[in-house]
């Protein structure tokens, strides 16, 4: 059960870090960049990579999930969780709110190189 329920916070946790800004990248070049060049660096790194990896993780994640549920899918294990469609279904979820806030990341970013 712990493992499911890391997936889901781990899952949800990474639109939030792209909202506030805070996750992990090399700080060695960027951090002496210019504040448009970040946001240049910022809206380059969305269309190139969250976007499209996000869009296609979504795109097959939600049968992924629509599978398990619509066979009731449960844990091989005596006594392991039933209704395994939610935890499957937290993963085309996640990848849409990161859709999401990248979408809101770089409208930010885009406003920062119009300054």
């Amino acid at each position: 059960m712990e493992w499911h329920l890391f997936s889901a916070m781990f899952l949800l946790a990474i639109s939030y870090t792209l909202q506030k800004d805070a996750h992990v990248r090399v700080d060695i070049f960027y951090a002496n960049f210019s504040p448009k060049t970040q946001a240049l660096v910022n809206i380059t790194g969305f269309i190139l990579f969250i976007l499209p990896i996000s869009l296609l993780i979504t795109y097959y994640s939600i049968d992924f999930a629509y599978s398990a549920y619509a066979i009731n899918e449960q844990s091989g294990d005596p006594g392991g969780l039933t209704q395994r469609f939610i935890i499957k279904g937290i993963i085309p979820l996640s990848f849409i709110l990161v859709i999401i806030s990248g979408t809101i990341f770089a409208k930010n970013n885009y406003e920062v190189l119009k300054q």
